[in-house]
């Protein structure tokens, strides 16, 4: 998985090993901030059930002010280095 859009355009997301998690696609988060383009820059996100990130990350990418991922996963969240 990769972030679409914004200053981190193109960086890579790896997603947790296992069948725990289920990220979402590129083609559904593209249609989604498509929708919401003119709402993410300045905004707070919220990322629930955030598995890879790959929501809040985006967002992030796109210009929101600030990203909270919720997660109830027992695995360590992953680092992001590049936003």
């Amino acid at each position: 998985m990769r972030i679409i859009s914004g200053s981190a355009r193109g960086k890579i997301i790896e997603a947790p090993e296992g069948l725990d998690t289920r990220p979402v696609t590129d083609k559904i988060r593209q249609a989604l901030f498509n929708i919401w383009q003119f709402d993410i820059p300045g905004s707070s996100f919220l990322d629930l059930f955030s598995g890879s990130g790959s929501m809040g990350l985006e967002a992030l990418s796109r210009g929101a002010d600030r990203v909270v991922m919720v997660e109830k996963g027992k695995r360590p969240p992953m680092s992001f280095d590049g936003i």
